[in-house]
């Protein structure tokens, strides 16, 4: 797996899964992903590139199973410090309208997302499956070399999310850097659906 995606996907289960217990959020108890795509925004040479990912079913249930399947690359190790810049907007009456940074959800800047991998997942246990099962790391430092993960099943379970990111079209972008240097940018668009 493209270590730029990973950190970027595990990020995303990183916010998920620490958005419970805080206020202002709805519970998503029965909810789709509509119309999933990606591409990568970096320079023609970044060292981190994603070559596939695939999502099904389109729309994503929410909570639900879902299929994945991701290839990438690295031409350089990926080690602590690695900043993370998240710009996340949402489509409002037409004009895509910028998120802020509230409580560590939105449009964030974080320092060093080898830290949010620590907090996620604390170094010494095992990578969540089916990364353990592939051999695919999920801390830093993650080696130069190319990444896959052959189509596996995920359960998305319930989650809390701000109510103001409960319904709607979405555009991410998440740009991954690291000694001063950009080091692999990937853009999403998702919508999402709940009752």
């Amino acid at each position: 797996m493209d270590k730029g995606l990973m950190l970027t996907l595990i990020f995303s289960l990183c916010v998920a899964v620490t958005t419970g217990g805080r206020t202002g959020m709805r519970r998503i108890t029965k909810g789709q992903i509509l119309g999933f795509d990606w591409k990568n925004c970096g320079k023609p040479d970044a060292p981190a590139v994603l070559k596939t990912l695939t999502l099904s079913p389109d729309p994503i249930p929410i909570p639900g199973d879902l299929t994945a399947s991701a290839s990438g690359s690295t031409s350089v190790d990926l080690a602590a410090p690695l900043s993370l810049n998240v710009t996340l907007e949402k489509e409002v009456a037409g004009f895509w309208v910028k998120i802020p940074c509230v409580e560590e959800i939105g449009s964030c800047h974080y320092h060093d997302a080898c830290d949010l991998l620590d907090q996620l997942i604390p170094p010494g246990q095992d990578c969540p499956e089916p990364l353990h099962s592939y051999g695919l790391p999920c801390h830093c430092p993650f080696n130069a070399g190319s990444y896959s993960l052959p189509q596996s099943d995920f359960y998305l379970p319930e989650m809390d999310l701000p109510y103001w990111l409960t319904n709607g079209d979405y555009r991410v972008q998440g740009v991954l850097g690291g000694q001063g240097k950009e080091l692999g940018c990937l853009k999403l668009a998702l919508s999402i659906r709940s009752d």
